[in-house]
């Protein structure tokens, strides 16, 4: 998981995303954006609204949060990405009705 987005229900937050440590600190000074509930120690950032940041700057900072989980990733994991095979790594969506609590 890089980003997670809030598609309805109220919320505080629209959308979440990792960065760097240095990103992190920076982007926490804005305004509208925030230290991700439970997960800024990991260094992810809350955005109140998506145009706190402009939609090109929006788009690099989500494609350097999804560099940044990919290289976390298995190598074979890695592989099978590059390949082209994401059956068995294929993302799933979570809806909030469906979590167990």
């Amino acid at each position: 998981m890089f980003a997670v987005v809030v598609l309805e229900g109220a919320a505080k937050h629209c959308m979440s995303f990792k960065c760097t440590e240095e990103k992190f600190a920076e982007l926490i000074e804005q305004d509208g954006i925030d230290p991700a509930p439970y997960s800024a120690r990991y260094h992810w950032v809350a955005l109140e609204r998506f145009n706190v940041v402009s939609e090109r700057e929006l788009k690099s900072l989500v494609r350097n949060s999804y560099d940044l989980v990919y290289e976390k990733l298995p190598k074979k994991t890695q592989a099978q990405f590059e390949q082209g095979n994401t059956k068995t790594v294929a993302p799933k969506v979570m809806r909030r009705d469906k979590v167990r609590r």
